[in-house]
C-alpha cells in the first residue's frame, strides 16, 4: 500500500503577518454578507491566521453565505424559483470550501489546534 499526501491539507498555523485588528466591513457586501463578516472576523483575528492577502477570499466566503441566506429568505417567504436552487447549491458548496480554508469548520479548527482542551497539564508521559 502506498502512502501519498494527495488531498491532505497542511495544518493551519499562525501567520507572522496576521491582522491584529478586524478591518471594516466592505461597503459593497449585501446585508447578509456583512452580518457574516462581523460574525467570523473576530474568530479569524483571534486565531492569527488571516492576513491582508486573505481578505478577498473572506469577502468571497461572506458573499456566498449572504447569497445562500438571501435565497433561503426568499424561499421561506413563498417564492419558489427553481433555477435559484442551483445557485444556492453552488454558493453553499463554495462557502463550505472557503470556510475550510479559513478554519471556520470543526475539522479545520482542529488542524490549527483551537479544538484542543485548555486543561492540558502537560504531564502526559507519552508526549514527546
Amino acid at each position: 500500500m502506498s502512502i501519498h499526501s494527495r488531498g491532505v491539507k497542511p495544518p493551519l498555523t499562525s501567520d507572522i503577518e496576521a491582522l491584529t485588528k478586524a478591518p471594516p466591513v466592505p461597503k459593497h457586501l449585501a446585508l447578509q454578507a456583512k452580518a457574516e463578516w462581523k460574525r467570523i472576523m473576530p474568530q479569524l483575528i483571534a486565531r492569527r491566521i488571516i492576513t491582508k492577502a486573505d481578505l478577498a477570499g473572506v469577502e468571497n466566503y461572506c458573499t456566498c453565505i449572504g447569497l445562500v441566506r438571501q435565497i433561503e429568505e426568499e424561499r421561506a417567504g413563498g417564492a419558489i424559483n427553481v433555477p435559484m436552487f442551483g445557485v444556492l447549491n453552488r454558493a453553499a458548496q463554495t462557502a463550505r470550501q472557503l470556510a475550510a480554508e479559513y478554519g471556520l469548520t470543526p475539522t479545520s479548527r482542529a488542524r490549527i489546534g483551537s479544538a484542543t482542551p485548555d486543561d492540558d497539564d502537560g504531564d502526559n508521559p507519552l508526549s514527546v
